[in-house]
């Protein structure tokens, strides 16, 4: 999958932009100031597989904390400031590694300046976007009848040029200080917004492009929002991080960035893929428990094996024939398949077991050098 080229910048370590892999980013959801409970959830987000991750930070108590919780984590850290430029300078003499800042917010321009020139002189990226809950109170009359009356593409391209307005405005900023070391953001509730916002982006402009929608609600109608508009995007090469929000444990929003980006073949997978046959009147066991108890057990293996589970005579087979370790499973009896050969028959009460251990066992030869 080619990528559309982008500037490279750097967050601490982590290269973004050019030709570096897609990044992804979470937030926490604790109080900056509570560190221990802070600390404890950024080492939960990397574990999960963030590679770089963003705290809030409100008032002085936040960034105040920021040293103490940049000694005991294991990655780049992005400080989300809003409303007061002085945050954002304590942040920045705290050792984070990039400004999450929207310059609308501060009418005063040369504290805008005071913080592009500190990120300047600590050589840190800062992100700037508009999303649209934040610029939609300038939308004209003529927009508000068209979204009145439900002309939702005339409303769509009104939205679009008003977020390419911004950001111009806003790069004009940081041009005149000689800062490019910027990400840009466009978001949005609306998959087709964030979609047509992001490409006319990177026709437009060659920052690099932090992905996601806002509000997108709870991961069970979040996620189909969050991978229709950012599963486009990446397959059309537009995307230098991601951030899939949920009103959730942000670890969910970290797990499902990953799997999305292994999908598109954007990253390797490090650990099993387990896929199962959908129900159907076919099937003869009960295949909801009895992948649930897979995907449980499947935690301890570290291997990027496919693992499937199907129970369906007209899939079935050929399903498990592909997968590196299979089980095809039927009434009171299962079959192991072991990269595409039959291996053994086991009751129903072993199959569980038996696949585990013959995970077990291809997860050791992988491991052999």
């Amino acid at each position: 999958m080619m990528r559309r080229p982008t500037r490279p910048i750097r967050i601490g370590p982590i290269p973004v932009g050019g030709d570096a892999p897609v990044v992804i980013q979470s937030m926490t959801s604790t109080h900056t100031h509570d560190i221990d409970v802070t600390v404890a959830q950024i080492h939960r987000l990397v574990q999960a597989g963030a590679e770089v991750v963003r705290v809030a930070v409100a008032d002085l108590h936040d960034t105040q904390a920021l040293p103490k919780i940049l000694k005991q984590v294991p990655c780049p850290i992005i400080a989300d400031v809003h409303y007061h430029y002085e945050r954002a300078l304590e942040a920045i003499e705290a050792g984070v590694h990039k400004i999450r800042l929207n310059p609308g917010n501060l009418q005063d321009r040369d504290q805008v300046h005071r913080v592009i020139d500190a990120c300047k002189d600590h050589g840190i990226p800062i992100r700037i976007g508009v999303n649209e809950g934040s610029i939609v109170e300038r939308i004209d009359k003529t927009v508000r009848e068209a979204e009145k009356s439900k002309l939702a593409r005339e409303h769509h391209s009104s939205l679009i040029r008003l977020m390419m307005e911004k950001l111009t405005e806003y790069l004009k900023i940081f041009d005149d200080r000689n800062f490019r070391d910027v990400v840009l953001s466009a978001k949005s509730i609306d998959p087709i917004i964030v979609i047509e916002a992001y490409r006319e982006i990177s026709r437009r402009f060659d920052h690099p492009l932090h992905l996601g929608l806002t509000h997108a609600g709870p991961p069970e109608t979040g996620r189909i929002r969050s991978v229709a508009a950012l599963a486009t995007l990446l397959a059309e090469g537009i995307g230098d991080t991601i951030r899939i929000s949920y009103a959730a444990d942000p670890v969910v929003e970290v797990t499902d960035a990953k799997e999305l980006l292994c999908s598109l073949g954007l990253r390797k997978r490090t650990e099993p893929e387990l896929i199962a046959c959908p129900i159907c009147g076919r099937i003869e066991i009960d295949l909801i428990k009895l992948v649930g108890e897979v995907r449980r057990r499947l935690t301890e293996i570290n291997v990027p094996i496919k693992v499937a589970i199907m129970g369906c005579v007209v899939n079935g087979p050929g399903e498990c024939e592909q997968a590196d370790v299979a089980l095809f499973a039927g009434r009171g009896k299962g079959i192991l398949y072991v990269r595409g050969e039959q291996k053994r028959t086991v009751s129903e009460e072993q199959m569980v077991d038996a696949l585990i251990e013959e995970c077990r066992s291809l997860a050791n030869q992988w491991n052999r050098p």
